[in-house]
Parts: structure tokens; C-alpha cells; sequence
């Protein structure tokens, strides 16, 4: 019996009780936020396009503590419609597209 209750209790042993992924992940998060905030505004104000089918990827890389790069693409299954990228200043929260 107290064989099973150390193997049931050992792994919480070596898991950290305090989950840290948010103040590691704080700026791409934040970045994400803004930019899915203001790609679903785009999206909603474009008359005639139909965007059931059209599937947003998004992902962000931190450049240092207050900014990102974001990039958006649009799959429609395995059809890359089309790709964004943004650079992302989350202590000002301003969005500048890069026109490539």
C-alpha cells in the first residue's frame, strides 16, 4: 500500500506546483490578442467575401520584452490563400503591417 501511494505521489514531486507560462509567453500572447483582435475586424468589414472557408494560422515570435512579429495565414485545407505579417509593439499596442 504504500508502495502505490508514493508512485501515485512521487511525479507530483517533480512537477512545479506554479505554472510559469504566462510570464514566459507574456509578449507573444499579448501580440496575438491584438492582432486577432484587429484581423477579425478586417475580416468583418470586407463585403462579399465569403470567410467560412478560410481557416486564420496564427503565429508569433518575440523579438525582445516589447515587441513581436505575427504572422497570419489563411488556409482554405491545404490551400495557402494568403499571408500577413505584422510587427507588434505590445507596451505602446500599436500593429504595423510588413509589406513585404
Amino acid at each position: 500500500m504504500k508502495k502505490l501511494i508514493a508512485l501515485i505521489l512521487f511525479p507530483f514531486l517533480l512537477i512545479p506546483f506554479e505554472a510559469k507560462a504566462n510570464e514566459n509567453f507574456s509578449v507573444e500572447i499579448e501580440a496575438l490578442t491584438l492582432v486577432m483582435e484587429q484581423y477579425k475586424e478586417n475580416t468583418e468589414s470586407r463585403n462579399g467575401v465569403d470567410i467560412k472557408d478560410k481557416k486564420p494560422i496564427y503565429m508569433a515570435l518575440k523579438q525582445d520584452e516589447c515587441n513581436a512579429t505575427v504572422e497570419v495565414t489563411e488556409k482554405t485545407g491545404i490551400e495557402v490563400v494568403n499571408t500577413e505579417s505584422f510587427d507588434v509593439n505590445v507596451c505602446l499596442k500599436e500593429i504595423y503591417k510588413v509589406i513585404n
